[in-house]
């Protein structure tokens, strides 16, 4: 069965209807409807669902999807081989990645050994970039804190303190450290759960016994720090993400109780391809 028909089913699927999928693909619509068209006679099965222009996977759909995309991942790593005799002088490699801190590090290794390859590199949460990595859309993924699932292949890349920032006219301003306890009833400015930031800190500041004041639960790392900017409470960061900045001073907590570990993941099926290890090799 022809690629291209699993390229335009892919398409279709992220984008929602025929023309967003062939604008996406360069390509016209009617092409992509033949393709879409012809992959269902072919498999007796419906794939989508369509509501006028919309269209949405059916469960057969859904299923399909990530063997489609696997496929496709698979025809491009043989394309590298092929063509570039396993050197990786040309291609594409699509990244995932929770912040710009730690990636941004690696891309430059990466760019000093495979000069000749283009890198995309796809922001999001943690679930984001899971999902992007186990759908094939992206080949490795970086984040902070170790996922245990079977089908994931990770390597430990660094590791960071959690540290605080206040504000210069904060009393902690005049100190670069502070015990965990004085964290007692301060108004903190943490991200939203599940992040791995705040996992870590709100864990040992329970088993401390410790009770800060949660002032506001915040999405973005740019909204705390002007949060904190404005005085309405302590910054919380893995020391890798702290910019300095006139308006902030970083504080220690004695002792580093809190850290994050960044690893690099990939699926553990794609662990031998050519273009995965290239990167998790460039990552030690």
């Amino acid at each position: 069965m022809s690629n291209a028909r699993y390229r335009a089913f892919i398409a279709v699927a992220h984008h929602g209807s025929l023309s967003a999928a062939a604008r996406a693909l360069g390509v016209s619509q009617p092409t992509i409807s033949t393709q879409i068209a012809t992959l269902e006679r072919q498999s007796q099965i419906e794939l989508f669902h369509r509501r006028g222009y919309r269209m949405t996977l059916t469960g057969a759909g859904a299923r399909l999807l990530p063997m489609a995309q696997k496929i496709m991942a698979l025809e491009a790593e043989a394309e590298f081989f092929l063509r570039d005799s396993g050197q990786l002088h040309q291609g594409e490699l699509k990244i995932g990645a929770v912040g710009p801190f730690h990636v941004i590090e690696m891309v430059a290794a990466y760019r000093a050994r495979h000069p000749g390859m283009q890198l995309s590199i796809r922001m999001g949460n943690s679930q984001q970039v899971l999902a992007d990595l186990e759908r094939y859309d992206t080949d490795v993924a970086v984040l902070a804190g170790l996922y245990d699932r079977p089908e994931l292949l990770a390597r430990e890349y660094a590791r960071h303190a959690i540290i605080l920032f206040a504000h210069v006219a904060h009393p902690f301003a005049r100190r670069s450290e502070i015990a965990l306890s004085e964290l007692q009833g301060q108004p903190l400015l943490l991200r939203e759960h599940g992040s791995t930031t705040r996992t870590a800190l709100e864990s040992v500041l329970q088993a401390a016994g410790v009770q800060p004041r949660t002032e506001l639960e915040i999405g973005s790392r740019e909204a705390i720090r002007e949060a904190v900017a404005r005085g309405l409470g302590l910054g919380a960061v893995s020391e890798a993400e702290f910019i300095p900045d006139p308006r902030f001073r970083p504080l220690r907590i004695a002792g580093d109780p809190a850290s994050t570990t960044t690893y690099v993941y990939c699926m553990r099926e794609r662990s031998d391809s050519l273009l995965v290890r290239s990167f998790m090799d460039a990552s030690q």
